[in-house]
């Protein structure tokens, strides 16, 4: 399985404490595991997934793409759930 990230996610991981990137990769370990875990959206984010996970008491929400055919997993974005959808919508669209 072959995952990518994406430059707005690499910075966002920047930003976080050491143990909070030990938390974000676990839930990529999770996804890598099982990729078909994350919600699927629909309409404007068509075939976009989102899995969530707890980075101490906060909820955090993880976008990928799954492509099935190639095993490739793409990071998009994580954040808690404010605005999440709406800055992601700008990010893909």
């Amino acid at each position: 399985m072959k995952i990518f990230i994406t430059n707005a996610f690499e910075r966002a991981a920047k930003k976080l404490y050491r143990n909070q990137i030990a938390e974000l990769e676990e839930a990529i370990e999770v996804i890598k595991t099982n990729p078909i875990i994350g919600e699927a959206k629909v309409g404007d984010l068509a075939g976009i997934r989102v899995y969530k996970f707890h980075i101490s008491p906060q909820l955090i929400l993880l976008a990928y793409l799954y492509n099935e055919e190639n095993s490739k997993i793409t990071l998009l974005s994580f954040g808690p759930h404010e605005n999440f959808y709406e800055k992601l919508k700008r990010t893909v669209g």
